[in-house]
């Protein structure tokens, strides 16, 4: 359904953005003026493996991604695989602050790199354990309006807060199913009221926390039906407070009202190819002609274990990570929508 209508809510699939060197994307962040930062993760990273058995390179692309199918462009690339300055092992989540600073977590290397917004390194932090200002397999990472980066520190099943230079402020959660409880904690984000909501991943929900860490709310369950979460693995919130889940396990993303009420699924509508996969099909009259032979390509449609999400709030659109199929799939959230009238 390429427009869902939902009570005063509209949704609009867009269009679809794929490219060689998006293979992997796991992570997104959108900037202002069309510039969106997107993470990219082989599957085969064998970390202190010599570089012809990692299996691909992990990097951040900028790119412009227009509102129009074909519109985006590649700005910049950085970040390598390796140890060094500027370089990442298993980097799992990424964040912008207000001066639009790039921030990229490692679980491997348990840190968080810094780059400017062109991908100029600033400094990494961090220092692995369990300890308060510890890191343990760090993975999402959000910025709240001063500039504080909470982090969800998912083998030590908790959230911390740090000022943007790394020095620890503060931290919350522990290891269980109860309320305010967390299981390998993965995104994280920042609604427009500075609350912090977290995908708890093995707990197949979603918490709210207010900005010291107090539990305020929860929505989702284990299971494949309606507002029910399967390994949950980032979330994002919309100016109004509308709640988008990742929904990893199920193939989906979930959306919910600012009071944990579902509001609709999206599963991947890209029933057109993205510009740079729609220029390999036309180069190669084998891969034409197969797909004119197949029963139906609705499942190339789908989203296949979209891994995150983030909501362009200058554009009003949600970017979701298709990361099985190395693109990113585009929705718009329309405030002018007319239904047409049949009865004049």
């Amino acid at each position: 359904m390429l427009t869902q209508v939902v009570g005063s809510r509209v949704y609009d699939f867009s269009h679809t953005v794929g490219r060689r060197d998006l293979s992997m994307v796991i992570c997104v962040a959108s900037a202002s003026d069309d510039v969106v930062y997107l993470l990219s993760r082989p599957m085969e990273i064998i970390p202190d493996a010599p570089w012809d058995r990692v299996g691909g390179m992990s990097k951040v692309g900028k790119y412009t991604i227009g509102p129009e199918w074909g519109s985006e462009e590649l700005v910049a690339e950085f970040g390598k695989y390796g140890k060094g300055d500027g370089e990442f092992i298993w980097p799992a989540g990424i964040a912008l602050d207000s001066r639009q600073n790039v921030y990229v977590t490692d679980e491997w290397l348990n840190r968080v790199s810094a780059y400017d917004a062109d991908g100029g390194f600033l400094g990494h932090w961090g220092r692995p354990g369990d300890m308060p200002g510890g890191l343990n397999r760090p993975s999402g990472i959000a910025a709240d309006a001063d500039d504080n980066l909470y982090v969800a520190d998912g083998a030590a099943h908790r959230v911390q807060k740090f000022t943007p230079d790394g020095a620890y402020l503060a931290g919350w959660g522990e290891h269980g199913g109860e309320v305010g409880q967390l299981d390998s904690p993965w995104g994280i984000a920042i609604g427009p009221d500075g609350n912090v909501y977290v995908a708890d991943h093995k707990n197949h929900r979603v918490q709210k926390f207010d900005p010291d860490g107090a539990y305020m709310a929860s929505f989702g369950s284990c299971g494949d039906r309606r507002g029910q979460l399967n390994r949950p693995s980032d979330v994002s919130v919309d100016p109004e407070g509308d709640v988008y889940v990742c929904d990893w396990a199920n193939s989906r993303v979930q959306i919910f009202a600012p009071d944990g009420g579902f509001v609709t699924s999206l599963v991947g509508d890209a029933q057109r190819l993205s510009k740079w996969q729609q220029q390999n099909v036309e180069a190669n009259a084998d891969v034409k002609k197969a797909r004119r032979r197949v029963y139906t390509l609705e499942p190339e449609w789908r989203f296949a274990l979209p891994t995150g999400l983030d909501f362009d709030a200058g554009r009003s659109r949600l970017i979701v990570a298709d990361t099985q199929r190395a693109r990113v799939q585009i929705y718009n959230k329309l405030h002018d929508y007319m239904e047409p009238q049949f009865n004049l």
